[in-house]
Parts: structure tokens; C-alpha cells; sequence
């Protein structure tokens, strides 16, 4: 049993489980009853989404510098105690259950979900 970082709107992977959008805001354009069927999520899940100032940040990051002081202020983010125990929670799931979380971003390296896939493995996850 797994968690799988993804790109929401990607294709889906066999055996990759329920989608959970880590996301701020719902894809654009696209009706809610095609958020499943177009690969987008099943559910929902913005508490793990970076805040709205954040986001602006990483989209507007163009050095290492910058990108580690997004890190960190996200980080900080998911430190406050409902997403820590979130995050507690999938990782603690991701041992009995195959499931895939993810991010619109094609660059994972510079989107927030390699920085969940991080916080998720120090919390021992069963991460692909």
C-alpha cells in the first residue's frame, strides 16, 4: 500500500487509488462532475495546499534561494496542529490503503507537493 505524488489532470495509474487534490482553488473551466472523470481528483483537500500569499510565492520563485524560503514558510504552514495531524493521518493510511495525492504544477522539483512528499516520508508514509 502506497501514496503516489502526482500531477492532478495527469492520466491515472492502475492500482494509484483515490485522487485527493492538494490544491488551493478547483481546476478552472472544469464542472465539478468532471473533477473525477478528467483525472483532475476525487476529493478535495485544500488544508494541505500551500496559503494564497505562498502560492504567489512559489510562482513567482526563480532561485534556489527563493524556492527555500518558500520551503520553509510551508513547512511552518504544516507545522500548525490540524495539518500536522492531517498529515499524520494519510501517512498512518498510507500503510493499508493505496491512494494518490497531488498538485496542478508539471514541475514537481519546484511545486509544492515534492515538499509534501517530504513531510509525508519524515512521518514514515508508504510512499511509490
Amino acid at each position: 500500500m502506497t501514496i503516489r505524488i502526482v500531477q492532478l489532470g495527469s492520466p491515472r495509474h492502475p492500482q494509484e487509488g483515490t485522487r485527493i487534490g492538494t490544491v488551493r482553488r478547483p481546476p478552472r473551466g472544469v464542472p465539478k462532475s468532471e473533477f473525477a472523470s478528467g483525472d483532475w481528483y476525487d476529493v478535495w483537500f485544500p488544508n494541505l495546499a500551500p496559503s494564497a500569499e505562498l502560492v504567489k510565492l512559489a510562482q513567482a520563485t526563480r532561485s534556489a534561494a527563493e524556492w527555500q524560503a518558500f520551503e520553509r514558510a510551508y513547512r511552518a504552514e504544516m507545522k500548525a496542529p490540524e495539518q500536522s495531524r492531517e498529515l499524520d493521518l494519510l501517512a498512518a493510511l498510507s500503510h493499508g490503503s493505496h491512494f494518490s495525492m497531488g498538485c496542478y504544477c508539471q514541475d514537481e522539483a519546484r511545486c509544492h507537493r515534492s515538499v509534501l512528499r517530504a513531510l509525508l516520508q519524515e512521518r514514515g508514509a508508504a510512499l511509490e
